[in-house]
């Protein structure tokens, strides 16, 4: 039995296929979250957990960074926000907070 540890090309059995990541990433819970390091597919996922996690965390309004860019990324965190249960109201961010490249968010208190 050999002892030298695991190289990253010998892990190629771990299933990673749609991250780069092995393992789940944990992001601290603050308020605000920027949304350039996820894929558009991945927003409406991480968006959600994040808003239950501020309300675990007291956290009651928050800043949610999704960029200028075409607007995309905005578009889908706007019609997650329009639905979710937990959203009392959201608002473009002020011009030094982002402006329209980030939406603040305020969460209902149960």
């Amino acid at each position: 039995m050999s002892s030298r540890r695991k190289q990253p090309e010998d892990l190629s059995d771990t299933d990673n296929s749609d991250s780069p990541f092995s393992d789940p990433v944990v992001v601290p819970i603050e308020d605000s979250i920027d949304l350039h390091a996820f894929s558009p597919k991945e927003i409406s996922s991480v968006v959600e957990e994040y808003l239950e996690q501020c309300i675990h965390a007291g956290i009651f309004e928050v800043r949610i960074i999704h960029g200028r860019g075409k607007g995309v990324q905005r578009e889908i965190v706007r019609a997650i926000l329009e639905k979710h249960p937990l959203v009392a109201s959201f608002k473009d961010a002020s011009a030094e907070a982002g402006g329209w490249g980030a939406t603040v968010v305020a969460l209902r208190k149960y």
